[in-house]
């Protein structure tokens, strides 16, 4: 029992140890985990990123306030978002595009995001992770 204590205690500090520092980075990576599709009639289903069409990653750059996808993917997407605010350790993105409304949240100290995409009777959500993506 003590090692097993000893080994997720490890493994805990770890983690917390490589979590990701966004701070004053104003370009990054981001890779989409887990996603959600919910309709106007009060159904929601799990799905994977791809199922849904959700690049496995976005560069996204908050100088040029833009998220595009990356050249390895052959996507050949972007667009522009109208707000970005920084704010007690979060950064937050929204836009509108073909449509789509959406909003990043983004924790500065961990990398972690969240994404909301809604259009007229459908909503989309992504969980993931961002990265500096000039290391």
């Amino acid at each position: 029992m003590k090692k097993l204590f000893i080994a997720c205690t490890c493994l805990f500090t770890a983690g917390t140890a490589v979590a990701e520092n966004l701070d004053g980075v104003d370009k990054m990576i981001c890779s989409a985990g887990q996603a959600q599709i919910c309709l106007e009639t009060d159904d929601c289903y799990g799905a994977t990123p791809w199922e849904l069409a959700v690049p496995d990653f976005v560069i996204i750059n908050t100088k040029s306030r833009t998220i595009s996808t990356t050249k390895a993917s052959g996507l050949n997407r972007s667009t522009k978002f109208s707000t970005v605010e920084k704010s007690e350790g979060l950064i937050y993105l929204q836009g509108i595009d073909n449509g789509r409304a959406f909003s990043f949240v983004i924790d500065e100290a961990t990398g972690r995001m969240t994404v909301a995409v809604s259009r007229d009777g459908l909503s989309v959500t992504v969980f993931g992770a961002c990265t500096d993506a000039n290391i």
